[in-house]
């Protein structure tokens, strides 16, 4: 670790970027839970917040040209905000068992397709980038 990322006012913003982040990504699935409850709601944002973490890290990989405060509010704070693995966990449980598999099955099959969704999308948009 460098003397610069060491330092306590380098912390303390990534500490409140998260923060901020968060703030947001809680009140966006609150409201997302709202116009969507139940098992659906929790599937939309799980497969939103999939896609975007998908882009946001692959972004990185490909093109870098978000910054790294970027990559933290959004990665570490906003989506780990707005999906919600404890609610799927408990949705999940909570439900007949024909709908246990079928929403697990559904979240991770298209959680997983959603990132690499985005690592398509972050391609496609290096490539674009780029000329």
């Amino acid at each position: 670790m460098s003397e610069v990322t060491r330092h306590p006012l380098v912390r303390l913003e990534s500490l409140a970027l998260v923060a901020i982040g968060g703030f947001a990504g809680s009140n966006l699935r609150y409201f997302a839970a709202l116009v969507l409850p139940g098992l659906a709601g929790t599937l939309a944002v799980n497969v939103v917040g999939s896609f975007a973490l998908g882009f946001v890290l692959y972004e990185r990989l490909y093109s870098g040209l978000l910054a790294k405060e970027t990559r933290v509010v959004v990665s570490t704070g906003f989506l780990s905000s707005f999906t919600t693995y404890s609610t799927f966990a408990l949705q999940s449980a909570q439900a007949p068992p024909l709908w246990l598999v079928v929403n697990v099955v559904a979240n991770y099959t298209l959680g997983f397709s959603a990132v690499l969704l985005g690592r398509y999308v972050a391609r496609l948009a290096e490539k674009r980038w780029s000329q």
